[in-house]
């Protein structure tokens, strides 16, 4: 028996889509999901959490991020069928997956070769919400999402962490089907429509909660590679941001300024950004919602800077340098340059 599985939206497109209507024109009129959705985003309700930080490819790695997210026993590991696994029975409770089936299905066609090593058995997954949430509303709130969405297809293993600030839940799913007709394949569309369906359950459970995207928002940081991530989790650098300051600090040296290419591309996404909401709120105007309308301009007028990746590293170091080396206290230029060095 074969089969090929088929995600249907939940919902439809985006509910926010100011770049279509700064192309287009503003939409003649807005439904009462665009509203609210309008009015969560220019109030700055909370904006939730979901992201994918990889996934085991061996039984091992598996058993090691179980391990984790569990704290060693601290934390509760509780799975889709409401069980509460104990310390070290993590392998033990990982057997009725058969994970080692799931990775044997595939193979180079015409050779023997098993390309195992390369399929993902579980993908981990964060969500989460800022500092201040609830955390047992956003445990319930990942509990109706993962029944909504897995539930009896895939298996998988929960735990919350409330030791940050901001309380998440660590979410593992079996990539394999448990009818072993296809894979869960998470892509940019299904991780867009996961935010808006966990904003929406926490918002059921009384959490003010929104998911729009960082572009609607007038937020130019990208999200951090998960290799430098896991290098600030460890309180180290990775290689990649080494090298991109060594050039920041060289430049700024020699011209005391920061160019960066990339910065004319983002300036004229947020020309088109800001010419959506202004056309937002006249559409706003028009359906009768002028306090809304004049909140839609008040937002679109207080974005954040326009700011690239490497500006926003170079201000960091210049703030980092003032910090340990103000005016009034200043140090000999050999010894300061001897220490920026190192």
């Amino acid at each position: 028996m074969t089969g090929r599985v088929v995600r249907v939206a939940s919902g439809g497109p985006p509910l926010l889509d100011i770049f279509s209507a700064a192309r287009a024109g503003p939409p003649e009129r807005l439904s009462l999901a665009q509203l609210e959705q309008i009015r969560r985003t220019v109030r700055r309700v909370p904006e939730v959490m979901v992201k994918v930080t990889g996934g085991g490819r061996n039984i091992r790695a598996v058993v090691a991020h179980l391990d984790y997210i569990g704290h060693h026993g601290e934390a509760e590991l509780e799975s889709d069928r409401g069980e509460l696994l104990a310390k070290d029975e993590e392998k033990e409770f990982l057997r009725p997956w058969h994970l080692e089936l799931s990775s044997g299905q595939y193979r180079s066609k015409g050779t023997a070769q098993s390309v195992a090593s390369r399929i993902k058995l579980v993908h981990n997954i964060v969500l989460g919400m800022p500092a201040g949430t609830p955390a047992r509303k956003v445990l319930a709130a990942t509990k109706a999402f993962a029944r909504e969405k897995f539930g009896a297809q895939h298996r998988y293993v929960m735990a919350l962490h409330t030791h940050q600030q901001h309380p998440h839940v660590h979410l593992v799913v079996k990539a394999e089907r448990e009818d072993g007709c296809g894979r869960l394949h998470i892509d940019k569309a299904m991780l867009r429509e996961w935010r808006q369906d966990f904003a929406r359950l926490l918002r059921e459970r009384g959490v003010a909660a929104n998911a729009t995207s960082r572009a609607a928002r007038g937020q130019t940081k990208r999200a951090e590679r998960d290799a430098v991530y896991r290098a600030k989790a460890r309180g180290t650098s990775s290689y990649a941001v080494r090298e991109e300051m060594d050039g920041i600090v060289r430049e700024l040296g020699s011209t005391g300024t920061i160019r960066d290419p990339a910065r004319g591309k983002l300036v004229e996404t947020r020309k088109a950004l800001v010419a959506g909401w202004l056309a937002t709120a006249k559409t706003l105007d028009a359906q009768g919602e002028p306090e809304l309308a004049a909140d839609v301009r008040e937002f679109a007028r207080a974005l954040p800077a326009v700011r690239t990746d490497r500006e926003r590293l170079a201000a960091a170091f210049i703030r980092f340098v003032k910090e340990q080396w103000p005016l009034e206290r200043p140090r000999p230029p050999r010894e300061r340059d001897m220490e920026l060095t190192r």
